[in-house]
């Protein structure tokens, strides 16, 4: 099995910044796509912001101009990917999970693999 494992959330207050971590624990990112979704609560999860193809971001409109999405690329962005969110908002709050479409370990292949999420909570 692959593991995502989500650190970074907390309680902040409004205009803060948080910097969320995702990490491939024993494990490589080899897809296509990286990101982060949230799910606040009574909503469905929405996407937040993504990596595709190692390059090309993409993010919701609710963020832009806030949040950032990149990978470390000290390990060339293999196994860890991070969510800068600065100018947080009561309306941020919710779970943020992080998701590869693609993981390879010991050789083998793992589709569609979620961590178990990290809570936010925006408040003052």
């Amino acid at each position: 099995q692959v593991e995502l494992v989500e650190s970074g959330g907390g309680l902040v207050q409004p205009g803060g910044s948080l910097r969320l971590s995702c990490a491939a624990s024993g494990s490589s990112f080899s897809g296509y796509v990286v990101g982060w979704y949230r799910q606040a609560p009574g909503k469905s999860r929405e996407l937040v912001a993504q990596i595709i193809s190692g390059e090309n971001t993409d993010y919701a409109d609710s963020v832009k101009g806030r949040f950032t999405i990149s990978r470390d690329t000290r390990d060339n962005g293999q196994h860890t990917v991070y969510l800068q969110m600065n100018s947080l908002k009561p309306e941020d709050t919710a779970a943020y999970f992080c998701y590869a479409d693609q993981m390879v370990k010991d050789g083998i292949t793992y589709l569609e693999v979620w961590g178990q999420g990290t809570l936010v909570t925006v408040s003052s």
